[in-house]
């Protein structure tokens, strides 16, 4: 959200509001290389580069990571240009917050938010390789075959899976429950390997991220990461 000027140069700590008036009065502040010297001027915090006396400066935003239990129907998005309800529709206002990752409206679970670029970066570089896992109920009876092809790979048409760990398979009528870790993030992946192997999905929850799980987080509910958490996410574990 822009503001003026003078109270941006305040916030980056490089003066008090009215010596920042100063400073722009006197034509050593430029706004995107152009020199300022009106005090009603604003700046964009988020998209203007600022300088004073040709070195820039900046507003050091507090990083922010947080936990949140998605529910189904909600879009992860920062916005919805057909007005459904985001994931930002459940958390605090933040500027630069955004989803790590994604789940799909019909997915439910744990997604991490942030305003840290960088660690947004490493959790969905695919180098990073940390484990998310996922609760599954698929319909249909799971085949030997079909957990062999998850367990070992699934040639999707963006290649080939890398072997997932499937555990705790448990037919139920017409439908079969079980967990799947994968340490990929490819687009709906989960929901492809499943039809791939004959076995579409009923229900998606993702249960936990690296060592992070969601206990004692309802659908809807969020939480702060702490220290120790974000080190771990970082490290890859």
């Amino acid at each position: 959200m822009p503001e003026r000027l003078q109270k941006y140069l305040a916030r980056a700590g490089v003066a008090s509001r009215r010596a920042s008036e100063q400073l722009i009065l006197s034509g050593v502040v430029s706004v995107n290389g152009q020199v300022v010297k009106e005090l009603g001027s604003k700046v964009d915090p988020e998209n203007d580069k600022v300088e004073v006396s040709g070195k820039e400066v900046s507003v050091q935003l507090q990083s922010v990571y947080l936990v949140l239990n998605k529910p189904r129907g909600v879009i992860t998005s920062c916005h919805d240009p057909e007005g459904r309800s985001t994931v930002m529709d459940l958390v605090p206002a933040c500027p630069g917050l955004h989803p790590v990752g994604r789940l799909d409206r019909n997915s439910e679970g744990l997604l991490l938010l942030t305003n840290d670029g960088e660690f947004t970066q490493l959790l969905t570089h695919p180098r990073h390789h940390v484990e998310k896992t996922y609760r599954v109920v698929v319909e249909g009876r799971l085949s030997s075959q079909a957990i062999a092809a998850l367990r070992n790979g699934v040639s999707l048409e963006d290649g080939m899976t890398a072997p997932a760990s499937v555990e705790g398979v448990d037919p139920e009528g017409d439908l079969t429950h079980f967990e799947i870790t994968i340490n990929e993030g490819r687009n709906r992946q989960i929901r492809r390997m499943c039809e791939t192997v004959g076995n579409p999905v009923k229900r998606l929850k993702r249960i936990r991220i690296g060592m992070l799980g969601l206990k004692g987080l309802r659908p809807g509910e969020y939480r702060t990461l702490t220290l120790a958490e974000v080190r771990a996410l970082r490290e890859g574990r």
